[in-house]
């Protein structure tokens, strides 16, 4: 059960003052529909209101808090223009502007003959001092309450500033005291306050460093978001590891006739990765291993080649990835080779016949059938295994943490391997995995040649055009991807289906269409087609980002490539250059490039290192864009910014060891501090996992 004293920060954003049903689905889309969501929002700027001079020292450009006699209305005749109110104090005049003013209103706001504080951003116009739209105007006894230095937050469509600053100050208000979870000696010499202190502080900036990363108020929370997400993990892994697990050990019989079958040696690194999982698997523990190779690194080999130590000890082994298109992938690489070994392997996915499907399910469930490959369909109750030892997950950030356990207690203790595409630097590692044993393919197979990379302004598309022409006359294969689908008002991007009708123009018959929206099986008639050379061109959508393996493709345009992050144009680019010839990816921009994206285009021309990417873009886009990918599965980080927080990450992972070390059942005074820790981050499933010890 979550703690009591925690209520307050779970109530619903709409139980804060000012925030009604309205505003309360704005602020769910900016920060989440709990009040601690709105907690996690930490401001980004500041402005400060203490500037007061009389309106002839007022500069413009600042913002000033000026205190004022209203002297006149000048009401609009046309709705069109604007409506004045003139104020003025001993050294001048001042214009308070206001656009769609209404009469009642502002007469109501400003009396004449009044005094009022008004505070906004001054400007001169016409040689008059004026603020538009002040942002705040009070009668005098009020005064104080704008004289300070007022946060600045992130905003959605629809929001402002001072309902979003009203609802925090009440959620700072109401959160609780609560035990202190960090360890006193750490505390001290960091000199961090408690967490309610921290958690004001950080809403109430004073100066421009009050904001950074490792200002003590913000490097608390930041801590504490990163020692509950690490506590986390290493209550799961102790819990997976207290499981008593099975040694499977494979003859290496199946293993050889693989590996003689096959028309290659197996890099350095490929033999590596299989024989350190072959080492865990004949543990008596579970394996837990992560298998990280970069595009075109051959993982569904060692998949592949794991799967056979199952095999051999009498077992089974499945393979679950994320979509049809990757499952039907991975099956037409291994059906050959295990037909060459004499294993028995099926398909399950959502759309196979109910007659098929049967059939599959009962050489599962008799254990007639050795291996499996399959999407999500493998993890639904009727699928049952004989005896399950190995589950294989692709792409396993696509997949949440259920979806993973589900296939694993589909058997007694079962080994597990995750595969990524996606090269994650070392912080990233920490912070979603904490130390999970990790394979590394680092070599491309032999026979591979290099990419050559270019970049192009979208002005020359023309001649890109022409280039691809020339191209397709010689029987290349182009994949052509645009960003969108449809015209969007806010992003006016080359939308896909435009692409496809003018290259259909210039190239009839010659082009296919692949996109989210289109049916499973019109997506994989234009794949089929396209690998089979019946088209030469494929505009797409990001959809062929993972997985589609086309070796006679050798071209990649990818147009505003200045709009994709570093990760994504380093997969999309990895889609050619797998079969012997030469392959080229053209990257094509919007002119003017903006910094970052100029280094991201640069780095994609110096090399085809995933793992030097995934440094070079945790550098350049910081952990939050590589964590906001919410379809990452890595931890969804608020508070932390892996990229400045990098040490603090490394101490929570420490102490999160060592607290398991010394308090597995979190029962001390610390370890149930702890609990309201996990609770406060959300990380139930570790609090279920102390329960179901």
């Amino acid at each position: 059960m979550r703690p009591q004293s925690l209520t307050p920060l779970f109530a619903q954003v709409t139980s804060l003052p000012g925030i009604g049903p309205r505003l309360g689905k704005l602020v769910e889309k900016l920060a989440g529909p709990l009040v601690v969501d709105l907690l996690w929002h930490l401001p980004f700027a500041l402005i400060d209101r203490r500037n007061a001079p009389e309106i002839a020292g007022a500069q413009a450009g600042t913002v000033a808090t000026l205190t004022v006699t209203v002297d006149e209305h000048l009401v609009p005749r046309n709705p069109r223009q604007p409506y004045r109110v003139w104020c003025s104090d001993e050294t001048g005049r001042l214009c308070l502007t206001f656009f769609n003013g209404r009469e009642d209103y502002l007469k109501k706001l400003l009396p004449p003959g009044e005094i009022r504080v008004v505070s906004g951003r001054v400007d001169l116009y016409q040689g008059e001092v004026q603020i538009t739209h002040p942002d705040h105007v009070v009668p005098l006894d009020q005064r104080e309450s704008i004289l300070r230095v007022e946060p600045v937050y992130g905003l959605t469509a629809g929001l402002t500033q001072r309902p979003v600053q009203k609802a925090i100050a009440a959620g700072v208000e109401r959160a609780p005291a609560l035990p202190e979870w960090q360890d006193p000696a750490y505390l001290a010499r960091n000199r961090w306050a408690d967490w309610k202190s921290s958690l004001a502080s950080a809403h109430a900036p004073a100066e421009e460093q009050d904001l950074a990363p490792l200002h003590p108020a913000r490097a608390r929370l930041a801590f504490d978001e990163l020692l509950a997400s690490q506590l986390a993990i290493a209550l799961v892994r102790h819990h997976n590891r207290t499981l008593s697990g099975r040694a499977t050990k494979g003859d290496r019989r199946l293993h050889k006739v693989t590996l003689e079958a096959l028309p290659f040696e197996l890099t350095a690194s490929q033999k590596g990765a299989v024989e350190e999982i072959a080492t865990d698997m004949a543990k008596p523990e579970r394996m837990i291993r992560l298998l990280q190779g970069d595009v075109g690194s051959g993982k569904t080999l060692v998949a592949f080649l794991a799967m056979l130590i199952a095999v051999e000890a009498g077992a089974q082994a499945a393979l679950m990835a994320p979509t049809e298109l990757l499952a039907r992938q991975h099956y037409a690489t291994i059906a050959p080779l295990a037909e060459a070994t004499g294993v028995r392997l099926a398909l399950l996915t959502g759309r196979d016949g109910q007659k098929l499907k049967k059939e599959t399910m009962r050489g599962l469930a008799d254990g007639s059938i050795d291996l499996v490959i399959g999407t999500h369909a493998l993890v639904q109750e009727e699928v049952e295994f004989a005896d399950l030892a190995l589950a294989v997950v692709d792409e396993q950030h696509r997949f949440g943490v259920h979806q993973r356990m589900a296939l694993s207690s589909k058997g007694q203790a079962v080994d597990l391997l995750v595969m990524t595409a996606t090269p994650i630097p070392r912080t990233l590692m920490l912070a979603a995995y904490g130390d999970l044993d990790v394979s590394k393919l680092t070599e491309k197979p032999a026979g591979r040649l290099p990419i050559d990379t270019r970049t192009l302004p979208l002005e020359r598309i023309g001649e890109v055009v022409e280039g691809v022409g020339r191209m397709i006359g010689t029987g290349a294969r182009v994949y052509w991807v645009c960003p969108l689908i449809e015209e969007s008002e806010e992003v006016d991007l080359a939308n896909v289906e435009e692409r496809f009708g003018l290259l259909s123009t210039r190239f009839p018959g010659k082009v296919g269409l692949l996109h989210g929206r289109l049916k499973g099986a019109e997506r994989e008639a234009t794949m089929a087609a396209f690998a089979e050379g019946r088209l030469s061109i494929l505009v797409a959508t990001t959809v062929i980002e993972v997985g589609v393996d086309v070796p006679a493709a050798t071209v990649m345009v990818i147009e505003h490539a200045e709009r994709f992050g570093l990760a994504q144009l380093h997969q999309l680019r990895g889609r050619v250059g797998r079969g012997a010839g030469k392959s080229s990816c053209l990257l094509l921009y919007a002119q003017p490039l903006g910094e970052t994206a100029k280094a991201r285009l640069a780095i994609m021309r110096e090399t085809e290192d995933g793992f030097r990417i995934a440094e070079e873009d945790l550098r350049l886009r910081g952990a939050g864009e590589l964590l906001g990918t919410r379809q990452s599965g890595l931890p969804d980080m608020r508070l932390a910014d892996l990229a400045a927080h990098g040490e603090l990450l490394q101490a929570a992972r420490d102490d999160a060891r060592l607290v398991i070390d010394r308090d597995p059942d979190l029962q001390s005074e610390r370890g149930k501090a702890l609990r309201v820790l996990l609770y406060l981050f959300r990380r139930d499933d570790a609090v279920r996992t102390l329960r179901a010890g």
